[in-house]
């Protein structure tokens, strides 16, 4: 659910600034095969994830942006495989998220116009 007011949306975009990593080459997570999530990241629904399946892998980048702390962020993410999803991903996101990660990483926002 979305924050109520001003100061909720501080503490929730500070929340999502607090698990960035300092740079987008540090998420080298896999490229392919099954990624199982751990109960802290995905409590409910699918919790495996094929990245060859594009639905499944945008799910997967999905809950782990939403709920992943930093080192689930670096161990499942990719940075390859986000930049190239960014395009469409960044709008199946919270807009607080997107803002977060388009604010700290501006290379995120040329990702739709070099490819």
């Amino acid at each position: 659910m979305p924050p109520a007011n001003d100061s909720d949306l501080a503490l929730y975009r500070a929340k999502y600034v607090q698990r960035l990593p300092g740079r987008l080459e540090e998420l080298a997570g896999p490229r392919e095969g099954v990624v199982a999530l751990p109960l802290h990241v995905a409590w409910s629904g699918l919790r495996e994830f094929r990245l060859e399946m594009p639905r499944q892998r945008m799910g997967l980048y999905r809950v782990v942006l939403a709920e992943g702390l930093r080192d689930d962020l670096c161990a499942y993410l990719n940075h390859e495989l986000l930049n190239a999803q960014w395009p469409v991903l960044r709008t199946l996101i919270s807009r607080t998220v997107r803002e977060v990660w388009e604010t700290a990483f501006p290379q995120l926002l040329d990702a739709g116009s070099s490819g």
